[in-house]
């Protein structure tokens, strides 16, 4: 008979911040503002089988909640 031990694993909901920088091209800084906000998608699970398997860990969702610009500069030519 084959046994399969594995430890148990909980589900927790974590509230991850990162920022990133975006190069645009829009016509003005509002409008790039607006779609830098507006087109990125959402972060995706990256995590391969190996390493699900190696850490036992499951992510189950990754939603984006803040899409926030903190700061518009025009680059000079």
């Amino acid at each position: 008979m084959n046994f399969r031990w594995e430890y148990v694993i909980k589900t927790f909901e974590v509230i991850l911040t990162k920022s990133y920088i975006m190069r645009i091209k829009a016509e003005d800084k509002d409008k790039a503002k607006i779609y830098s906000e507006l087109f990125p998608g959402d972060i995706q699970d990256i995590s391969s089988i190996d390493y699900r398997r190696k850490f036992n860990l499951e992510i189950e969702d990754i939603v984006c909640k803040i899409n926030e610009v903190f700061e518009v500069q025009e680059e000079s030519p």
